[in-house]
């Protein structure tokens, strides 16, 4: 039995549009990210997931310890679950409401740690915290700057960047009495969010990995330099940095106490192009066939789902199963309907299922309540997405 006949045996009940998992590729993925990591704890990245019962499955597996969250309101909401002791929240906040329940809640005000980069985050923590000590930790800016910075490869993130600004910040931090200065997160997205395999493209996978190697060397000077002014300061409990894609690089720095990750647990198709790891598709999405337009030509029910980041085709979802199936250049895929186009588009039915991969990880369950869990040919368990819990963060 091959994979697509495997998936539609274990949801042949199921009635298309829905969202699955297959658990053994989830597992493995999983198992190859702690692998990678080589002992250095694994921070899971919450909003690669978005399903309490995986995070759930994860952080009961070696190697995984705390929650990397994207919202405070997320934060707050997985405490109360009991999903973790320990809930960074990756982005500041400016949400007053939410610091102020934080405050007001004793496990919560021990469990999670906001993010901040200038005082003015200070100022808002403290303004709404009502004296209640706050755990924050400093973001800093990890992109690579050569030619005196002329150019840039990374996220645009903190302002700090250097051990003279991370130092002045934190020295800021521990003479505010309402705050308590618990870490640093440095997050190098020019190498763990940047494929260095681009398909057929030779000259550009050459380029990217060079720059990838320059900026790995510098980073992880300025990172160690980082982490020592503040450690003049404060008692750091963690420095978090890397993600999916740098997990064995980032490893290897010893100012890092902990790597983040979750992409790499579905394996969207962003993450396909690395030299590094190759993880197996764990998480699609199926939609049923429900027009034949002409030869070679069906049309699909829903597909719309498009990811973040800039407006380029890599943020369609990717035809997966069955394979010889692609997008007609002039609809894309559609809020309603998805033509796709191909010789094996004559080999489909109507009602037939086209399994799909989307771009990023966990905005796929922003699109189904719930995610069915496959082993084998055999649907296990259905378990409901944040959106599917009435939770919508973002």
């Amino acid at each position: 039995m091959n994979l697509r006949e495997r998936y539609d045996a274990a949801t042949a009940t199921l009635e298309a549009p829905f969202a699955a998992v297959d658990l053994a590729a989830f597992r493995a993925n999983a198992a190859d990210l702690v692998r990678r990591a080589a002992g250095t704890p694994i921070r899971l990245a919450s909003k690669s997931v978005r399903c309490r019962a995986l995070l759930d499955e994860v952080l009961a597996m070696d190697g995984f310890a705390g929650v990397m969250a994207f919202t405070l309101p997320e934060a707050l909401w997985l405490s109360r679950h009991g999903t973790s002791d320990d809930i960074l929240v990756a982005y500041p906040t400016a949400d007053r409401t939410a610091i102020a329940e934080l405050a007001a809640d004793d496990r919560a005000a021990a469990t999670v740690t906001l993010m901040v980069d200038s005082p003015a985050h200070l100022d808002l923590i403290e303004k709404n915290a009502g004296g209640r000590p706050i755990r924050v930790c400093v973001d800093i800016d990890a992109s690579y700057r050569p030619l005196g910075g002329r150019l840039r490869f990374g996220a645009r993130r903190s302002p700090l960047r250097t051990a003279a600004d991370a130092h002045a910040f934190a020295e800021e931090i521990v003479q505010r009495p309402g705050l308590r200065l618990t870490g640093l997160m440095a997050y190098e997205s020019q190498i763990a969010g940047v494929g260095d395999t681009p398909p057929g493209k030779p000259a550009r996978a050459r380029a990217i990995r060079a720059m990838q190697h320059r900026s790995r060397l510098e980073l992880a000077i300025r990172r160690a330099e980082i982490v020592r002014a503040v450690r003049e300061l404060a008692d750091l409990e963690f420095v978090n940095g890397g993600g999916t894609g740098s997990v064995e690089k980032t490893a290897r720095e010893r100012a890092i106490t902990e790597i983040a990750a979750g992409s790499g647990l579905y394996q969207p198709h962003l993450f396909d192009h690395y030299s590094n790891f190759q993880g197996r598709p764990a998480a699609l999405f199926a939609l049923p066939v429900v027009r034949r337009p002409g030869p070679g030509v069906v049309t699909c029910l829903g597909g719309g789902y498009l990811a973040s980041g800039p407006a380029d085709p890599l943020r369609l979802p990717q035809p997966y199963l069955p394979t010889g199936l692609s997008y007609d250049s002039d609809e894309g895929a559609g809020e309603v309907q998805t033509p796709l186009v191909g010789a094996t588009a004559d080999l489909l039915d109507l009602g037939d299922r086209v399994w799909f991969r989307h771009t990023k990880a966990g905005e796929l369950c922003e699109r189904f309540a719930t995610l069915h869990l496959l082993e084998g040919d055999r649907l296990v368990r259905t378990v409901p997405t944040y959106r599917g819990e009435g939770a919508t963060f973002l």
